[in-house]
């Protein structure tokens, strides 16, 4: 209504009344731009008036990022808030309609940038304008069809970008006009920065809700929505585009010396799009001082420029810090594209495109510099966050080696073809045949060098001080390497570089305190160790003293959801062992103290009661589901040897001494229960239970079979246990 009655004001009125309320003139710049703005007027007297709107605006925008984002109610805005005021959050009275007709009839690039500036800006300091903007789907992919000048891309590119992160539904590519030719039509800075908005249309939603994470609530979403989601349509459009993912493999993997721009100005002028953080402004001072204070000697293209003087060194360090920061979206969306239904497509484009060998290549000239000072920051595991481009960079390459690997054969291509030879000479020492995954690789699209991408992680690795958050992304990358069918070759491959006692000195004396790190180190550790007597002796030789293993006792036993995955790994070994009569397993048997603390029954049963104690079916995630299948395991092997009811009823007496009969095993019963419905779905991949295990599904699915039976006289049925008035206690649970 305000904005309404604006456009019939008295000029001289609402000049008196402006001076009063100090509204800086934009209740009449806005009158002005509205009568100037028709068909038929002179569009150079509404970009005359624009531009004062856009320059009082961009002020407070960029006050308004200095001080880290705050509201708007916590701020003092008051040219946006009289914007707002006469129409500026109601962008279909005005906003919208005036800056619309404007986009539509000018040919005028400059006009385009400041129609553009103005409404990046109200989107800044007020969120109700992006909100409303976000609202209108003809509006927004409106949008899309501006990049297509690359004069106005950038601008364009950073509110198609903001619009999308408050939009509640996510847009579909595929409604975007001609998306194949405007992609195509991209150069590659053009690209990358596409890539920034396209995450957003390709990741799925976070509910931002603990309990919509449980895996009762994901079936229960899954069940709801069996068609695929906007994001999945979005991947499969994209990688329907010809040579998109060749694209994104040589934007990832060039070198900073190879990225061309128009010029300097130009390059500044992209810059201003990306400042909305004065870390990334840390960042670049920071990295042209490093420079100065390496040797004059060093050789390498990003630090020839060592020895000039800070004022000649910027735009090097500068053109890092950009190359870094295209990179970070450029690698989030292929990890994304990795993590979707259609991985193997994109498994055989990044290994033909030779992504691996790349960014191999890139390692430590770029990703992992060794004048870096960033990787010695502590630093969350939400990969969101606000953070230097540096750390996102070094995460966001992690993450991505972690999805390459990760139950896939192309994790070989990680190594060069002198590493893969060693893998084969491995196997053939110990009289094992190659595994088939290795003996079809293609070593044309290995790694090229001395060393090979896995084999450099690993050393950066040892070298990452104890609480570096890094070590949780290092441990996953290399843990995503040994994920899958057991393989000896593999496990040596790794040992044989000192990895089982670097992770044995970060678990036992690093006094490493981080959950998250030494869950991933577990984790690894388990796959490390798991079916292999060698690693069990090193293991011994390296914990060789009481109080060492009572440290690494009580790092087990201090939370079993992060453990759990190594305990399973060691009562597995432990049953293979103890079926083999070879003189060497024998010995290790008698003489390993992890081995003979998981021997006794009393150590399993204590495992089980808690593993079984701290999950229920209302709180089982993708986290701690593991818990459940590690019980599951202690039971299947006790069944082989049929003392299956001697663990059964020592549950029993377990309940009745801390004197709540029928929870433990009442509460067991619901989770088998749901077991059956998450794990026998027909989109459930239970290869991975069987991979791990060596134990086969259908072996699994009998024991929780024989465990849910309703025969009360059977020894081997959970409800055996249970007396008649304690009898179904959760019996409604699992239902609601």
């Amino acid at each position: 209504r305000s904005q309404l009655f604006l456009f019939f004001l008295p000029g001289g009125l609402l000049q008196e009344r402006d001076k009063r309320a100090k509204w800086n003139g934009i209740p009449t710049l806005l009158q002005k731009l509205y009568e100037s703005s028709h068909p038929n007027s002179d569009l150079s007297h509404a970009h005359s008036f624009l531009k004062v709107l856009s320059s009082q605006l961009s002020m407070e925008a960029m006050s308004f990022v200095t001080e880290d984002r705050k509201t708007a109610q916590e701020s003092t805005f008051p040219n946006t808030y009289t914007f707002d005021l006469f129409g500026g959050v109601d962008v279909n009275n005005w906003l919208e309609f005036r800056l619309t007709a404007l986009f539509l009839l000018t040919v005028n690039d400059d006009l385009v940038k400041d129609c553009l500036s103005v409404l990046y800006n109200c989107c800044i300091c007020t969120e109700g304008v992006t909100k409303s903007l976000a609202a209108r789907d003809d509006f927004v992919l409106f949008l899309f069809t501006l990049m297509t000048n690359k004069k106005t891309f950038l601008q364009t590119a950073t509110l198609i970008e903001d619009i999308l992160g408050v939009k509640k539904e996510m847009i579909q590519l595929e409604g975007i006009p001609n998306l194949s030719g405007l992609v195509q039509s991209f150069d590659q800075q053009q690209l990358a920065n596409f890539c920034r908005i396209l995450s957003v249309t390709i990741s799925e939603p976070d509910v931002g809700n603990d309990d919509k994470h449980t895996l009762l609530a994901k079936n229960a979403q899954q069940k709801r929505n069996a068609s695929p989601s906007r994001a999945e349509v979005n991947q499969v459009t994209l990688l329907n585009i010809p040579g998109f993912i060749e694209r994104l493999c040589k934007l990832a993997t060039r070198k900073v010396s190879e990225a061309t721009g128009a010029n300097f100005l130009q390059e500044l002028e992209d810059w201003y799009t990306w400042l909305d953080n004065a870390l990334v402004l840390d960042a670049l001072m920071q990295m042209a001082t490093e420079e100065a204070e390496q040797s004059s000697t060093e050789s390498s293209d990003e630090s020839s420029l060592a020895t000039s003087p800070l004022r000649h060194r910027l735009p090097q360090s500068m053109k890092i810090v950009h190359e870094i920061m295209y990179k970070v979206e450029v690698l989030y969306v292929l990890c994304v594209l990795l993590m979707g239904r259609q991985r193997n497509q994109v498994h055989k484009m990044l290994a033909e495109f030779r992504l691996i060998p790349g960014l191999n290549n890139l390692f430590d000239k770029l990703i992992w510099r060794k004048y870096t000072a960033s990787n010695h920051v502590v630093h969350g595991q939400n990969e969101n966050c606000d953070c230097s481009p540096e750390i996102s960079f070094k995460i966001q390459f992690l993450r991505l080696l972690q999805s390459f690997s990760d139950h896939h054969e192309n994790k070989y291509l990680l190594l060069n073809s002198q590493e893969l030879n060693e893998l084969s000479a491995i196997s053939m020492k110990a009289n094992i045949p190659e595994v088939e995954a290795l003996v079809n690789t293609d070593r044309s699209l290995v790694c090229d060098g001395k060393k090979g991408l896995l084999t450099r992680l690993l050393a950066v690795m040892k070298r990452e001080p104890p609480d570096s958050s890094f070590r949780f992304w290092q441990a996953r990358a290399v843990e995503s390497f040994l994920r899958g069918a057991t393989s000896y070759a593999d496990q040596m491959f790794l040992l044989k570089r000192g990895l089982l006692e670097h992770i044995l000195f970060c678990i036992i004396d690093s006094g490493c305190t981080s959950r998250d790190v030494l869950q991933s180190y577990f984790d690894l550790l388990g796959e490390l160790m798991k079916f292999n007597i060698d690693a069990f002796k090193r293991f011994n030789k390296y914990v060789n003293t009481p109080e060492k293993f009572q440290t690494f006792l009580t790092q087990i036993n201090s939370s079993l959801v992060d453990s759990n995955m190594l305990v399973r790994c060691i009562v597995l070994s432990l049953d293979r062992f103890e079926n083999v009569l070879y003189p060497p397993v024998v010995e290790v048997l008698s003489e390993c103290c992890l081995l003979s603390y998981m021997a006794r029954v009393e150590n399993r049963l204590s495992f089980l009661f808690r593993l079984i104690n701290i999950i229920n079916v209302q709180t089982l995630t993708q986290e701690n589901v593991s818990c459940l299948n590690t019980s599951l395991v202690i039971l299947m092997l006790a069944r082989r040897k049929a003392k299956l009811p001697f663990y059964l009823n020592a549950l029993r007496e377990k309940e009745y001494a801390e004197k709540y009969p029928g929870c433990l095993l009442n509460n067991f019963h619901n989770l088998l229960r749901f077991w059956q419905r998450h794990y026998l779905n027909k989109d459930k991949d239970s290869t991975c239970l069987e991979n791990s295990s060596c134990i086969p599904f259908s072996y699994w699915k009998e024991t929780v079979s024989v465990l849910l039976g309703s025969d009360r006289t059977s020894l081997c049925a959970i409800a055996s246990y249970i007396d008649e008035p304690f009898m179904d206690l959760d019996r409604d649970l699992l239902e609601d």
